[in-house]
């Protein structure tokens, strides 16, 4: 009867002890694959230069030291818009670039082989002129020639817009993770820029809907790839 009474009271104790999340991290069972999914839209349209921003993240517990596959997929937004203007046979250009990176962090250290484009554009439009004349002629009273004003001629414009949506994936590499807990982090980067004369540009990006998946596995150590090439 003793006995059954410390039993008792040993798993009242248990019970009664605060949560710790430390505890639970080490209590997470190992596992060789491990994933998460998004079906939002993680960065909305985007202009300018935005620091790294953390898109997917999850945990992988290793029994021992192994070598983690992750695998981002993601669906990457571009978006580029340039116009020109040009009169008088004077070359107008606009320039617009987008790009989106990502990476992956492994314990807050980036995974190989770093950061990976997985959407870029540059998009230039040039154009060469003559003008809208309708409103810069006149007739020469005298002669009775037709008389061009440059100053009132009107700038011709052309515009082109890309819209496009694509999905891109890339597997990352992490060597001899030690044994334990560890944190994958995906993160994104947006860059974009304009270069204009006397027309216009704009240029966005986003990143839509996303999936991480990690596995842990033992790659071969030192292995030779002979490709042979007629």
């Amino acid at each position: 009867m003793k006995s059954k009474k410390s039993i008792i009271g040993a798993l009242l104790l248990a019970l009664a002890l605060p949560f710790s999340p430390a505890f639970a991290a080490d209590s997470q069972p190992s596992s060789k694959v491990t994933a998460k999914t998004s079906r939002l839209t993680l960065i909305p349209p985007t202009t300018g230069t935005s620091g790294w921003t953390d898109v997917l993240t999850n945990t992988i517990k290793t029994s021992n030291q192994k070598d983690l596959f992750v695998g981002a997929s993601f669906e990457i937004g571009l978006y580029t818009r340039t116009l020109v203007k040009s009169k008088n046979m004077v070359s107008d250009t606009s320039t617009a670039r987008t790009m989106v990176q990502v990476r992956v962090l492994v314990d807050g250290v980036a995974a190989e082989p770093g950061a990976v484009v997985f959407g870029r554009r540059t998009q230039t439009l040039s154009a060469t002129l003559e003008g809208q004349i309708a409103g810069a002629l006149t007739v020469d009273p005298v002669t009775g020639s037709i008389v061009l004003d440059p100053t009132l001629v009107n700038p011709e414009t052309i515009e082109l817009i890309l819209a496009t949506m694509d999905a891109a994936s890339f597997n990352f590499v992490a060597i001899d993770v030690p044994q334990g807990v560890h944190t994958i982090t995906v993160q994104a980067r947006i860059n974009t820029g304009t270069e204009v004369q006397e027309g216009e540009a704009e240029a966005k990006a986003l990143v839509g809907k996303g999936s991480m998946t990690v596995e842990s596995v033992r790659l071969i150590k030192d292995a030779n790839v002979i490709l042979e090439v007629d």
